[in-house]
């Protein structure tokens, strides 16, 4: 058994969640997300509660990986409509910063162009200083356009220049060291 995937998920007041045909949807006052259950799984939702089981008998390595990633996806739905999600960078560098034009994010982080990031549907920025703020309702959704925007410039591990999470240590290389003159 999964021990992920037995726990039941505790539903708000403020959120309704509609089971029909393998399809979750979960609105609430921040949004609305859908998934869509594997054929394998079943779902009951019961006085604001739901819980998640294999549809048959017969459990597998493969069914409780299922069941327990069902779970979680779920689990962070009904948690995204309620809170949100928000991911925090930062920019470090020389002349390296972030603006707003609408809802896209321009990155000038040491090339000869700026680069253009659109927000998905769902997603919104803030830039404050040398940080950048992505939230939105979808954890998933937020977290790919986090790495999206790290990817743009990783941090370099001799000065540590680039864009990186908040909290994340980059580890530090020597450079090269000058050889005395031998005079």
């Amino acid at each position: 058994m999964s021990r992920i995937g037995r726990k039941p998920i505790v539903i708000p007041n403020n959120v309704a969640v509609a089971v029909s045909d393998g399809l979750v949807t979960v609105k609430g006052p921040k949004g609305e997300l859908s998934f869509r259950l594997p054929k394998e799984l079943k779902i009951a939702n019961e006085a604001g509660r739901l819980d998640v089981t294999v549809s048959d008998s017969e459990v597998s390595d493969h069914k409780n990986s299922l069941w327990g990633t069902a779970r979680s996806v779920i689990s962070n739905m009904v948690k995204g409509v309620v809170e949100g999600y928000e991911k925090k960078m930062e920019i470090e560098g020389v002349g390296f910063k972030a603006q707003l034009q609408g809802d896209k994010l321009i990155l000038n982080v040491g090339f000869s162009h700026p680069v253009e990031i659109t927000a998905p549907a769902g997603i919104s920025f803030k830039v404050e200083k040398n940080a950048i703020f992505i939230s939105g309702t979808d954890k998933f959704l937020v977290g790919s356009v986090a790495a999206q925007i790290r990817k743009v410039k990783k941090p370099e591990p001799y000065k540590g220049k680039g864009i990186r999470y908040a909290g994340e240590i980059i580890r530090r290389k020597a450079g090269k060291t000058a050889t005395a003159s031998a005079a």
